[in-house]
């Protein structure tokens, strides 16, 4: 039977993340890949690194993904960026890496780089929609299988 008090339509809005957020932010990586960022690494960027923030995507009240970005004059460069595997189809990570180029052209970027499994044909597809342009490889970039790297980028 359908549920006929389900809403089709997406509350969708968008935080920076604090220290509060790190095991949200642990969950959501650890959900998403197969070689996830530690703990450590999130605390890090969060309460060290003045250059990086971290972005959510919130649909409907929940933390569905984030982006993480390091932006160092006037490059900006996108660490992870992850959805929910029961968000995933939405055009949530389209929505949220919109956004976050939009933040870092606001705070002065004037380029974005990130790296991208050779595999991974979804998310390549979105980065080029989104303007991105291949610009390299990076051999054995990823630690758990040793899969190659793209590295892709855009002006802002």
């Amino acid at each position: 039977m359908i549920n006929r008090s389900m809403s089709v339509s997406q509350d969708i809005s968008f935080r920076l993340a604090s220290l509060k957020d790190i095991e949200k932010l642990v969950e959501i990586e650890s959900r998403s890949f197969t070689a996830p960022w530690p703990e450590e690494a999130f605390y890090n960027d969060i309460v060290h690194n003045r250059f990086a923030s971290y972005l959510f995507i919130t649909c409907d009240g929940i933390e569905a993904g984030y982006c993480g970005v390091w932006i160092i004059l006037d490059e900006a460069h996108i660490t992870n960026i992850a959805v929910l595997p029961e968000y995933r189809g939405k055009k949530l990570g389209e929505q949220l890496l919109f956004k976050i180029m939009n933040l870092a052209k606001e705070a002065g970027a004037k380029k974005m780089t990130l790296e991208v499994r050779v595999s991974n044909d979804i998310a390549k597809s979105l980065y080029k929609k989104m303007g991105f342009q291949e610009g390299g490889i990076r051999k054995k970039y990823y630690t758990d299988n040793l899969e190659d790297a793209l590295v892709m980028w855009v002006n802002l």
